[in-house]
């Protein structure tokens, strides 16, 4: 537990340290691009199409509308000060993951906090079997979307039957006028143990790559973000091998992505704990074009592991862990089992 707690108080130094730069002297444009597992944001209706009786206010956990509100309140906290280190407007762009539905995307924009930034919503039904979804928040004073879909992973059981997962969602538009692609995962957990469920990571690991590869191979200069609740880490063979996302900027081949966080994992900091022990699923990850910084359009500065000392969880099981919403049954008044993460892009006025 004290080695969890020095790590993290080493990544809270850690990711706030900022390249020395000053951009108003250098006329850049600064935005910024993140992706945020909210925990289980369920509305408190039944819906009898999923599995959701655990998040009703007839449940053990008691999840009434009032506790629906808290969470939103403290969710739309935590995005109204993403980003807000290296840029006014916060987090341009937004994925998302472990939403009920639309309706909770739309709830959570619309709170206080975070209502004038007017996020709109990209988001589509999953089949997966604990009803849960991704999706994207965007800011449309920043990005306009032209074309969205979503992509089916085909896990299986093992006796060979469909086993319903995430959805991969792509977002197509223009971000800040310049054509981006945006990806947005929330990869098959770890529950039967890494190495037995890696299969699954790495068949939704290569539906997305496909599609990238499609985009890639009509324009082979498309800028790209994969990002999300990988449930793996970057060193881990679906993110190493099958998207091809490296940590080493200057040692990239042809078709690999950038991995920004490889230097973080490597030193023991992360995004979510387990056995006191950091995990570093959440990512985003980036096609070459954006590490050109002689461009005219936007390009990769930093990435960052948004962690703040109210966001740890202070006693109990959890101590030094990312204070969740709840400990079993217990409402902990907490965020999110994980922290945010999110890029810092710039671009020359």
């Amino acid at each position: 537990m004290k080695k969890l707690l020095v790590l993290f108080l080493f990544s809270a130094l850690y990711v706030n340290f900022c390249v020395a730069q000053d951009t108003e002297t250098q006329q850049y444009k600064v935005a910024c691009v993140g992706f945020y597992n909210l925990e289980n944001l369920f509305d408190t209706e039944d819906d009898t199409t999923i599995n959701d009786e655990e998040w009703l206010p007839t449940s053990s956990k008691l999840y009434t509308p009032e506790v629906y509100q808290d969470k939103l309140r403290n969710l739309s906290h935590i995005l109204s000060l993403l980003g807000k280190d290296d840029t006014p407007d916060g987090v341009a762009v937004l994925g998302v993951a472990e939403v009920e539905n639309r309706r909770v995307l739309e709830d959570l924009c619309a709170m206080p906090k975070i209502k004038d930034r007017n996020y709109k919503v990209v988001h589509y039904d999953s089949p997966d079997q604990r009803g849960i979804d991704v999706g994207l928040l965007y800011n449309p004073t920043y990005f306009k979307v032209l074309e969205s879909g979503s992509l089916n992973v085909p896990l299986k059981n093992a006796d060979g039957t469909p086993y319903a997962t995430r959805d991969v969602l792509w977002v197509y538009g223009l971000f800040n006028g310049e054509p981006m692609y945006f990806f947005v995962n929330h990869w098959p957990s770890r529950r039967g143990g890494e190495e037995a469920s890696a299969p699954g990571r790495a068949l939704a690991a290569g539906v997305a790559k496909a599609k990238m590869d499609s985009i890639i191979s009509l324009h082979p200069e498309a800028k790209i973000m994969l990002m999300g609740d990988l449930n793996d880490d970057p060193l881990s063979p679906s993110v190493l091998n099958v998207i091809n996302a490296k940590g080493d900027i200057d040692k990239l081949n042809p078709g690999e992505l950038y991995n920004p966080w490889t230097n973080y994992y490597k030193k023991g900091i992360g995004t979510l704990a387990y056995n006191d022990a950091w995990n570093l699923f959440d990512q985003i990850v980036l096609t070459q074009p954006y590490l050109k910084k002689e461009q005219k359009g936007f390009f990769f500065q930093k990435a960052v592991i948004f962690n703040r000392p109210f966001m740890v969880q202070k006693s109990g099981r959890y101590r030094g862990y990312p204070l969740r919403t709840f400990d079993f049954d217990v409402y902990m008044k907490g965020y999110s089992d994980h922290f945010p993460v999110y890029v810092v892009l710039l671009k020359k006025k």
